[in-house]
């Protein structure tokens, strides 16, 4: 099979993924161009439509139009800045990364452990936002409009304080006002990393979030999610309000065991593990 890596539209942190996925393609016989329409399968650097990645939403749209598949890579959650997703025709659960039921070798490999479901009765549900131009997003409303309806739905059932964590490329202000215990919180930049921000949540009561990886971090830290169906927590979360006094805490096990093969090192990446794992099904 001929691969296209569309490098021209990746993070500037994306280069070394890409690069270790065009080793992998020769490693396994198969041929790589770049930034060429002619391929059998396109590799884009995120479903995130916004600066230098915003082109790539018109190679996604042919292709599904065309019905040909496409390789996300993207920035992991579970170890951010050394795991990288590597999904079939999509992100988070909307993509394919090889099939389900894992043992736990390969979780217990990457060092993954689940931290005890916490209780954290006075805790804050924080709602962590996601950016308008993610084809994640698509036929969601306005992440303000969002925000506000879901304060909306938990204030039905709890007067709980309710922390909002805009993107930090996608600003949300003023909800706070139109609600009492309510604050927004700003995504603070780590020193010395390349696009990483704050999410401190171990004292938290829940996060919600839709399909993002503030969702995955919780449930490794222990703290209940609500989330959308797209999101990899989705199974282990809980898919709307009225469970937020008592909200879902399920066995994660087999979670954690299928969640490590959506997210490889670079050296696993240039080996071809996950490229196996896909091209089984192409």
């Amino acid at each position: 099979m001929k691969f296209s890596l569309w490098t021209n539209n990746g993070a500037l942190n994306s280069r070394p993924v890409f690069d270790a996925f065009a080793h992998s393609c020769v490693q396994l016989g198969h041929d790589v161009v770049y930034n060429d329409p002619s391929a059998d399968i396109d590799v884009i650097w995120s479903v995130l439509w916004y600066g230098r990645m915003a082109p790539n939403k018109d190679i996604w749209d042919k292709a599904k139009a065309a019905g040909k598949n496409i390789i996300v890579l993207e920035v992991g959650g579970l170890n951010r800045g050394i795991t990288w997703k590597v999904g079939l025709n999509g992100i988070n659960r909307d993509a394919y990364f090889g099939g389900l039921h894992n043992n736990s070798s390969r979780a217990d490999a990457l060092g993954l452990l689940l931290k005890p479901w916490r209780n954290n009765e006075n805790g804050p549900i924080v709602i962590a936002c996601q950016h308008s131009a993610s084809e994640q997003w698509r036929q969601q409303k306005r992440p303000g409009t969002w925000v506000f309806e879901a304060i909306q739905e938990i204030r039905k059932h709890t007067e709980k304080e309710v922390i909002i964590r805009p993107h930090p490329r996608c600003r949300i202000d003023g909800i706070q006002h139109e609600f009492n215990n309510v604050r927004i919180q700003e995504p603070m930049k780590i020193p010395g990393t390349y696009d990483d921000f704050d999410f401190k949540i171990e004292d938290a009561y829940a996060v919600v979030n839709w399909s993002s990886n503030p969702a995955t971090h919780a449930i490794l830290e222990g703290i209940p999610v609500f989330v959308g169906p797209s999101s990899l927590a989705y199974e282990v979360g809980n898919p709307d309000y009225t469970t937020i006094n008592n909200p879902l805490k399920p066995d994660r096990t087999q979670w954690l065991n299928d969640i490590a093969y959506t997210e490889w090192t670079i050296d696993e990446i240039s080996a071809g593990l996950p490229l196996k794992r896909l091209t089984s099904e192409l």
